[in-house]
């Protein structure tokens, strides 16, 4: 079962690089993320998800190869590739995958403009190198799936610098 962690930062660019940290994780085996989402609400007070995978393009990609390989029985290669994208891309913008869109956006929206959200799904994590990693990166809890405990355990990581500087 995996772990839903939100993490609010008072800056627009801190999320997305706390995400670069936990996806260098990742490539070290320290962490496995189903899913890690960036939410920025802009100035103008537009939220704007900055998606882990870009399905429509993935779709659009997967949809070419096969619209071109059915293309090819009918001899007309170009044609199929053309509808096989086109419909590879409607159906990958079409599903979702990880965290829900909508729960995201309305939990952006709360927000002061000029800020940033962490939507963090984990299956499985080295909770103690993780948290190491993370100390000191600031951010408020707003909403978790793990034990008060360990709630309380990545919140006081995340204010260790503070209490430093």
């Amino acid at each position: 079962m995996s772990d839903l962690i939100v993490v609010g930062y008072d800056d627009m660019f801190k999320a997305e690089e706390v995400r670069l940290k936990l996806l260098k994780m990742q490539k070290e085996y320290l962490v496995d993320l189903e899913d890690a989402v960036v939410a920025v609400k802009k100035d103008d007070g537009k939220v704007k998800l900055n998606q882990m995978y870009h399905l429509a393009a993935s779709g659009a990609v997967g949809g070419g190869f096969w619209g071109m390989l059915i293309g090819l029985i009918f001899l007309n290669p170009i044609l199929g590739a053309v509808v096989g994208a086109g419909a590879g891309a409607a159906a990958g913008a079409l599903s979702d995958v990880g965290i829900d869109d909508d729960f995201m956006k309305k939990l952006a929206e709360q927000l002061q403009p000029g800020t940033s959200v962490l939507f963090v799904l984990i299956r499985k994590m080295t909770a103690d190198k993780v948290l190491d990693e993370l100390s000191g990166t600031g951010g408020k809890v707003l909403q978790t799936s793990l034990s008060h405990e360990d709630e309380t355990k990545l919140q006081t990581a995340l204010d260790a610098a503070k209490a430093s500087a």
